[in-house]
């Protein structure tokens, strides 16, 4: 399956542990990346929490379309990783890396996208990619 690898790393001045702490709660992801408008249908088993993340896309720039997306959620002091599984067999694989630097925490920020279908894998990255950019923004403005 095509794929594609995303990289962004940028810092945030605030603890490694409060950047853990807010990115292992699927509430923060509203708004964390500008399509997902909720969260539902939270579960956590083994470690892993499990939600159905509700995306608002427009079709055709006309039709305004909710989206229901699989994901899969996991974390560690250092890290917060998962995987996604959306609709039209788009895959997306994550993981936030945070180190302590500089009186904050550098947030390494990988994602790999997945397709079947190499335009489509195409669209799908530039939305990845310009929902990583605009997440730097928003962890910086909501936690320091």
């Amino acid at each position: 399956m095509p794929k594609v690898t995303l990289h962004h790393t940028f810092h945030v001045r605030n603890t490694p542990g409060a950047l853990q702490a807010h990115l292992s709660q699927p509430q923060s992801y509203v708004g964390l990346s500008p399509l997902v408008v909720a969260v539902r249908d939270v579960s956590t088993v083994d470690g892993e929490t499990r939600y159905v993340s509700v995306e608002r896309l427009r079709l055709l720039g006309l039709v305004r379309y909710e989206s229901l997306v699989k994901v899969t959620l996991r974390s560690t002091p250092e890290t917060v990783e998962g995987e996604v599984t959306a609709p039209g067999g788009v895959r997306l694989g994550y993981r936030f890396t945070l180190r302590e630097r500089d009186g904050g925490t550098e947030v390494e920020d990988r994602l790999v996208v997945q397709s079947w279908n190499r335009t489509l894998l195409g669209r799908a990255a530039r939305r990845a990619r310009e929902a990583q950019l605009a997440r730097a923004g928003v962890l910086a403005a909501r936690l320091g």
